[in-house]
């Protein structure tokens, strides 16, 4: 199945080099840009993608705001894509918002190409992109710097099974479901199924939000 994206950024050089670069891949297919977040919603709004590609610092309004209002959309609105953050390491502070936000993930603006092809790709099918060491320091920063208001955040995991929780715990640490079944000595499958269960279980809608979640009631304490 062919990949929709739609490529969200103030410069025009940037969305076109990232179009060339997807549209040459035979399951990829950009299907809309945008210049800021409001033409964004716009262009997401009657090309339904699959990913939003979003930067950012825009004018008019941010990514972070943008990524708000796909992820959340008015009632009767039913398309929520996936929205995977284009940053650099200057505006850090925005990622975690745009993780706490329900994005599933960020990628340098700077990254190889095919890391770019790589992140679509692993966002669509539906896992957050949180692999990367940099995205592990960043996420334990801004947990241990700029934690959200709490409202008891650890008793949403009293209904996870031990094991659930020790899923979730390895996920938060970056693991993906390949290393956790190799640590904990399961089949791939049966990672999956517990990841299911403990995003079904706490109401989130990925990993991502699963790390966030993980970080701010305490189950990993970060640096540790």
């Amino acid at each position: 199945m062919t990949i929709r994206v739609i490529i969200v950024d103030d410069q025009a050089m940037v969305r076109a080099g990232f179009a060339a670069l997807l549209n040459a891949q035979t399951d990829i297919d950009v299907v809309g840009d945008a210049a800021d977040g409001a033409q964004a919603l716009e262009v997401s709004g009657h090309t339904h993608p699959d990913v939003v590609l979003m930067d950012v610092r825009m004018p008019v309004m941010d990514g972070l705001e943008a990524a708000r209002r796909l992820l959340s959309p008015p009632p009767g609105v039913v398309h929520r894509p996936k929205v995977l953050m284009l940053t650099t390491f200057d505006i850090d502070d925005y990622v975690y918002e745009a993780l706490r936000a329900g994005a599933s993930g960020f990628l340098l603006k700077d990254a190889p190409p095919a890391d770019l092809i790589a992140a679509v790709r692993v966002v669509a099918a539906g896992e957050a992109l949180l692999a990367p060491s940099v995205t592990r320091r960043l996420i334990e920063d801004f947990a241990r710097t700029r934690p959200a208001p709490r409202r008891d955040p650890a008793l949403r995991l009293n209904g996870l099974t031990p094991r659930e929780t020790e899923v979730l715990e390895l996920i938060a640490r970056g693991l993906s479901n390949q290393q956790i079944a190799e640590k904990l000595v399961l089949a791939e499958q049966t990672v999956k199924t517990h990841i299911g269960r403990i995003l079904g279980k706490l109401d989130l809608r990925d990993r991502a939000q699963a790390v966030v979640l993980a970080y701010e009631s305490g189950l990993v304490t970060p640096g540790a």
